[in-house]
């Protein structure tokens, strides 16, 4: 089952910051500055968790992973006041 999550994260040292950008686009939709929307499996989460986790420096940088329920079955309301947001179209991913 997909699940909608949003992620947003406050890294310190600009190199990181580019690491943590990058990484992010090979997951999910970039909606603001360090704003993401993920529509991810459990699998997908767990690596892009595990990603994260060797770029950030625990004791510098936070990332937030806020999950809003099931991707299928469930209405979600954003709303986007000013530009509206986007939909990108999700292609595989190789590695």
């Amino acid at each position: 089952m997909r699940k909608l999550l949003i992620v947003t994260y406050d890294i310190c040292d600009p190199k990181r910051l580019r690491k943590v950008f990058k990484t992010m686009k090979g997951f999910g939709q970039h909606l603001q500055l360090s704003v993401f929307r993920c529509d991810l499996t459990d699998m997908e989460r767990f690596e892009m968790i595990g990603a994260l986790q060797r770029i950030v420096h625990r004791d510098e940088d936070q990332v937030l992973v806020i999950e809003l329920g099931p991707s299928e079955g469930r209405k979600h309301r954003v709303e986007s006041i000013g530009r509206p947001i986007r939909k990108e179209r999700r292609e595989a991913r190789i590695f």
